[in-house]
């Protein structure tokens, strides 16, 4: 419950706004409701203190009267039972309610001990001690009625003037009815709470619903226009700000929208155009080859200069062959028409494949190649082809900036896929280079010859060529330490994978060639 309440609060503004007001508006009632209460307890409260200090001055005149006019002849307790009487008579024949009470009498006598009227009954003895300096006093208590149940009390007392010395009268004033009266009040005040904070819940989920369902209409709108749906619009209903809301997304989707018609358009052509020209150069290129290859057919009959010339143009058609072949490929993949064709295979092999194709480099620079695979084969579903030329690509790679350090080739494995590392111990990686290295035609260093010859397409191509395996292809590199490039490939092409073989790691320290 309180993660779907969490989950509401943090994606819905109308919850946000409607509990905000649920929050501020209940604790403002409640402090009204609390103040409120209180000033009508208090004048309550100081209206019974006010009647009873009224009364209980009639009632000492009274019981002084009474004392006096029954003389000495008589106990002291039948004397205080009597003008007690006298008072209780008073009392019921009060017309007002609020004035009805209980009368006290007590006399503190010399030994210490009390004489009441009625007998037994206990007055608080700090109400006491107050009244029996003089001073006319009151105190909330709890009394206790003939049958022993209690009851909320106001009890006054005063001294007396009588012929017997210490003499107090208290009247017991029942507060039951005000306390009835202040719970019909409080629950009043609750339900008047209640219902408040449920209307300006309800207003402001109302007003709230006034913005939000335009912002929603916008969200789902503006969703719809980035999954494709370039002629989605939104409705423009009024002149608020939300029309000119809807009227400035509105031009901004018609921009957008003529903008990427013209890249798609215009990538189109350009992907047209690089495949046509590719097509169109293998004829001529073709032309080219056979004239080299006659001509270099009896290198001892050249002439220095033109055996010479001979073997640069054959080296210079073998990378324009090669960088035909990669922008073909390459507008396949942009075109969307490249395919697998998968087929089970164990992951070594095209591991061998790459590096017979990569051995004559890396002897050529006298970089050591050092490979860990599994001794068992290594099962797998996919293109041995492609999977091939990336391994072909990461390996040349690897030697060509490897400056002559160890590079170093592990296969490792899990349930879901398997990934194929390459670790060299060369020039490195920039912050911010590990996605640029794959770009196209991308060099870290332009000045920095290329002993394997690249086209410049081969990461861009290796990358590819992964994604179409739903693997991935990343790298990470330390400056002048090294850097490593992690393929990672599913088990099987159609369901991909979670959970990768081995993290990606860069270099942090070289080691020491020929260790």
């Amino acid at each position: 419950m309180r993660e779907h309440v969490a989950e509401a609060w943090r994606t819905s503004l109308q919850v946000r706004f409607v509990g905000t007001v649920l929050i501020v508006s209940t604790a403002v009632m409640l402090v009204l409701g609390f103040a409120l209460a209180s000033v009508v307890a208090q004048r309550v409260t100081t209206a019974k203190v006010g009647l009873a200090t009224t009364e209980i001055e009639r009632a000492r005149v009274v019981a002084e009267e009474q004392i006096d006019g029954s003389g000495s002849t008589g106990s002291t307790q039948t004397r205080l039972n009597s003008a007690r009487a006298v008072l209780g008579q008073r009392s019921q024949q009060d017309s007002e309610a609020a004035a009805v009470y209980e009368p006290v009498l007590l006399l503190e006598n010399a030994d210490g001990s009390l004489t009441t009227s009625p007998e037994g009954y206990e007055v608080p003895e700090r109400l006491r001690q107050f009244v029996s300096e003089g001073n006319v006093a009151y105190q909330f208590h709890e009394a206790l009625r003939s049958d022993g149940s209690s009851y909320k009390a106001l009890i006054v007392g005063t001294p007396t003037s009588s012929d017997i010395p210490g003499l107090q009268v208290y009247l017991v004033m029942s507060m039951e009815a005000e306390a009835s009266t202040l719970a019909l009040m409080r629950g009043l005040l609750v339900s008047a709470i209640l219902v408040v904070v449920v209307l300006l819940v309800g207003i402001a989920w109302l007003a709230s619903q006034q913005i939000v369902a335009p912002v929603r209409s916008a969200s789902r709108t503006a969703e719809r226009f980035a999954a494709g749906h370039l002629r989605e619009r939104m409705p423009v209903d009024g002149e608020d700000e939300m029309a000119v809301l809807a009227l400035s997304f509105n031009d901004m989707a018609d921009k957008l929208s003529r903008q990427i018609t013209q890249l798609e358009e215009y990538g189109d052509l350009q992907r047209q155009f690089t495949s046509d020209v590719s097509h169109e150069l293998r004829t001529p290129l073709t032309t080219v080859r056979m004239a080299a290859d006659m001509i270099a057919a009896d290198p001892d009959s050249l002439e220095p200069t033109t055996r010479r010339a001979s073997e640069l143009m054959t080296r210079e058609l073998d990378r324009f062959e090669e960088l035909l072949g990669d922008l073909l490929e390459i507008s396949r993949h942009d075109a969307g028409v490249a395919d697998l064709s998968p087929a089970k295979m164990d992951a070594r092999a095209p591991i061998e494949a790459a590096w017979q194709h990569t051995r004559h480099l890396a002897d050529e620079l006298d970089v050591e190649v050092n490979f860990i695979v599994p001794d068992e084969p290594v099962q797998i579903e996919g293109d041995s082809r492609r999977i091939e030329r990336v391994i072909r690509n990461l390996i040349a790679n690897a030697v060509d900036h490897s400056e002559g350090n160890p590079v170093t080739v592990e296969l490792t494995q899990n349930d879901e896929a398997v990934a194929i590392t390459v670790t060299d111990e060369g020039i490195g990686l920039k912050p911010g280079e590990e996605d640029l290295v794959f770009n196209r035609f991308w060099r870290a260093d332009k000045s920095r010859k290329r002993h394997s010859g690249g086209t410049g397409l081969g990461l861009a191509i290796a990358r590819e060529d992964a994604l179409l395996h739903k693997g991935t292809l990343d790298a990470a590199g330390t400056v002048n330490v090294g850097s490593q490039f992690r393929l990672v490939l599913p088990r099987d092409p159609r369901t991909g994978f979670v959970t990768a073989p081995v993290d990606l790691k860069a270099p942090t320290a070289r080691t020491a060639k020929g260790a």
